[in-house]
């Protein structure tokens, strides 16, 4: 079985002496693991870092195998994010939300393309809070636990949303939340549209509402494992 396309570095580690095993995003195959031989080198470990674009080619006797990679640099990011803290750990949180969140060979596409650019907008850095909120949006809707911010769920309005259910991830309005209102989520602008001015406050609060359905109902369904550190992580860089 024999693939070539481009994929994002999501992960790679060591496997035996010189060899990597790297974990892979792309738009065709979905997420793909496989061998790199010779990844711990010189001349090849200063790629692999989680963010890049690689072009890939990918090949294994059988189809159920983990397989072996070749690699060569595309696009490299991960420089430039490393630079700032906070647009660092937004990128270490995407590849281990990823990581755990994907099965193998599960295309999708949309939240691929989608990855791209928010980190184009980290390494670029563009204001980067919205999209990352809708990456996480994403990826929830992908793994089929998606949010409905489209109208409120008690009054049907589509004006006003200030909250989100957390049984149902519905939008409410302050009128349908009425004395229920300090038990539902934060609803603020920047995670109603990406294209929003965006504050820390507001990302605080994205992320909480977010991170709920993430704990509370993917985590679960993929056997109760705990979400990675580097979703912790990032959080904290917005908790005042």
């Amino acid at each position: 079985m024999d693939w070539a396309g481009e994929g994002i570095l999501l992960a790679a580690r060591p496997h035996g002496e010189t060899s990597a095993i790297l974990d892979v995003l792309t738009a065709e195959q979905g997420r793909m693991r496989g061998v790199l031989r010779g990844g711990t080198s010189r001349k090849v470990a200063p790629i692999l870092q989680p963010g890049n674009t690689l072009a890939l080619s990918w090949r294994a006797r059988l189809d159920d195998q983990l397989g072996s990679f070749t690699v060569e640099p595309l696009t490299a990011r991960a420089g430039a994010i490393m630079a700032d803290a906070e647009r660092l750990a937004a990128l270490n949180a995407l590849c281990a939300l990823a990581v755990f969140a994907l099965p193998d060979r599960d295309p999708h596409p949309r939240l691929h393309t989608l990855s791209l650019h928010l980190l184009d907008r980290l390494a670029q850095g563009e204001a980067w809070f919205g999209a990352y909120l809708l990456w996480e949006r994403l990826l929830l809707e992908e793994t089929g636990y998606g949010l409905d911010l489209s109208a409120c769920a008690v009054t049907g309005g589509v004006e006003g949303l200030a909250y989100v259910s957390p049984r149902t991830g519905r939008a409410v309005t302050p009128e349908g939340a009425g004395d229920w209102a300090d038990r539902l989520l934060p609803l603020p602008p920047l995670l109603l549209d990406a294209t929003s001015p965006e504050s820390r406050a507001q990302m605080a609060e994205g992320l909480r509402t977010t991170g709920h359905f993430l704990t509370e109902v993917l985590a679960p369904a993929l056997g109760s494992r705990p979400l990675p550190e580097a979703r912790a992580r990032l959080v904290q860089r917005f908790q005042s």
